[in-house]
């Protein structure tokens, strides 16, 4: 009811508008996603039903809210980038977030039979997110790179640790000290030399992650007519080196 004496307590809310011409990302991650994906049978250390049904989530994502203009994700974490001059929700922090967070874990669950199958949701995941503002284009490279750098980082540790416990028959503390202290080198030596494995010849999408973005594609209709669209597409490669950004105009609000 309008004008009601109980309409005071709207005077508690707090402002949380983000500020003006600069991006904003929304990074959501998984919470105790190592006991989800134990209690779901998740292969390790990549599980390909996951990481399609994270894209594929996100996809959605990017989908609804149009102002995303690129979306970088690894193994239980994504992170959303919306241009400078994006007006959602006023730019209200807690909205942008809530909502992007929201959408993504209901697409994930509502999705989860497409990927898995008739291997049961036992329980629904959790993820929580936050809104980070970064102000110029060196710096949202800089954030994406930092990402996609972590994401090589943890999975060749992670290749590592699975193949000395499932191939090498270690104990989970035992593979943690064998790996304590090693250098990449040294990872890639073990993978090689011990278990066959070329960690160069993994699939991109464990060692570099997934890119949503617009890509200018070539469409035929059914006349025979060829016309350039943008698109958004889900791909596994290198962001960090300058070759990306001069093919995609990304940053251009």
């Amino acid at each position: 009811m309008a004008n009601s004496k109980y309409e005071y307590v709207k005077s508690f809310e707090q402002p949380d508008h983000l500020l003006k011409n600069v991006y904003i990302v929304v990074r959501i991650d998984g919470r105790g996603f190592h006991k989800f994906t134990t209690k779901h049978d998740y292969n390790k250390p990549n599980d390909d039903r996951g990481l399609a049904l994270m894209n594929r989530a996100a996809l959605e994502v990017c989908k609804e809210f149009p102002d995303i203009i690129i979306a970088f994700g690894e193994s239980d974490e994504y992170s959303f980038v919306f241009k400078k001059n994006c007006n959602l929700f006023e730019r209200r922090s807690s909205k942008i977030s809530s909502s992007i967070v929201s959408y993504f874990t209901s697409q994930f669950v509502y999705r989860w039979k497409e990927y898995f199958g008739d291997h049961e949701l036992k329980y629904p995941p959790t993820f929580d997110s936050r809104c980070v503002l970064y102000p110029t284009d060196e710096n949202i490279k800089d954030y994406l790179s930092w990402r996609q750098a972590d994401t090589h980082i943890n999975n060749l540790y992670n290749t590592c640790y699975w193949a000395l416990v499932l191939k090498g028959n270690k104990t989970a503390v035992e593979a943690e000290e064998t790996l304590r202290g090693t250098f990449s080198d040294e990872k890639n030596e073990m993978l090689f030399t011990k278990f066959e494995i070329n960690y160069n010849n993994l699939p991109q999408i464990y060692r570099k992650g997934s890119v949503i973005f617009r890509k200018m594609l070539q469409e035929t209709n059914e006349s025979g007519v060829t016309k350039s669209k943008k698109r958004l597409v889900v791909e596994h490669i290198d962001i960090i080196g300058e070759k990306f950004w001069k093919e995609n105009d990304i940053l251009k609000n």
